[in-house]
């Protein structure tokens, strides 16, 4: 089963503990998003685990837009900004991090009432959002998501280093290249997107090739788990007004079952949001 973005936000009063492991593991044999399949951040991994830019310090995310006008579960308990769209960039987050060890936030509703399906619903989901994410060894980093952000032209992440930047432009689902600092350069280098016509889709592709070949996919079932235990813990952690410990853990990611490699055709460029 392959599963867009890992569930259960709307339980009454939701969590994970243990107990739930199994469960997540069987209900997610591929969890989503796959924004880190796409084959951009196969390069960006390799350099980041090579120490292009040094040992991992702090990093920023976002990932935001003015919010759908359809479907209405967008905005009833259980929908809301940080399951739709803030937990892309927590994912991007923890493939160049790892484990996330405690979270603190800020979680809310900014706009009460809102268009959707032709009339004015209550919104009962939060649709603004800032997350603070504690990786351990005084590593953090930042995720800025809500259906309050017109437009922006910014990188979707900011990796900073000991020695060196890194900003992935685009979206995490609509990547287009990076820019990377290194101290060593003294410059900017600017390396356009490897795969253009990559498709937000393309983690079907990944799963029916691996079921296939019978190797693993790149994103396990311990990674959906975690994150959502983060989406969940960061709720609470506004709710009560501190930090959460987080208990999860997943292992790394396995680039070795890369999910869309170029195929240099010469085709020309796709737009990724029109999938």
């Amino acid at each position: 089963m392959r599963g867009e973005r890992p569930g259960a936000g709307g339980a009454p009063g939701a969590s994970v503990d243990d107990r739930t492991v199994p469960h997540a593991q069987r209900c997610a044999e591929e969890p989503g998003p796959l924004g880190v399949g796409v084959p951009r951040r196969l390069v960006e991994h390799k350099r980041v685990r090579e120490g292009e830019i040094g040992e991992l310090h702090l990093a920023r995310s976002r990932y935001g837009w003015s919010g759908p006008w359809w479907g209405r579960w967008f905005y009833e308990r259980g929908g809301g900004a940080l399951f739709d769209l803030g937990v892309y960039n927590l994912t991007s987050l923890c493939g160049f991090f790892e484990s996330v060890k405690r979270v603190t936030a800020m979680v809310g509703v900014a706009v009460p009432k809102r268009e959707s399906e032709g009339e004015q619903v209550t919104v009962r989901a939060d649709d603004n959002a800032h997350i603070v994410l504690d990786f351990g060894n005084s590593r953090f980093a930042s995720i800025a998501t809500g259906f309050t952000m017109q437009k922006y032209r910014s990188p979707a992440v900011e990796l900073y280093g000991s020695a060196g930047t890194m900003q992935l432009m685009g979206d995490d689902w609509a990547p287009n290249g990076f820019e990377q600092w290194t101290n060593d350069r003294g410059s900017w280098e600017i390396v356009g997107e490897t795969d253009p016509q990559w498709p937000w889709t393309d983690g079907l592709r990944h799963l029916v090739e691996c079921v296939e070949q019978g190797i693993r996919t790149v994103t396990r079932p311990e990674h959906a788990f975690h994150a959502l235990e983060v989406m969940l813990a960061a709720k609470r952690s506004s709710e009560e007004g501190r930090v959460v410990e987080i208990h999860s853990t997943f292992p790394d990611f396995d680039y070795g079952a890369p999910a869309g490699a170029a195929d240099g055709d010469g085709r020309g460029e796709h737009d990724p949001r029109s999938s």
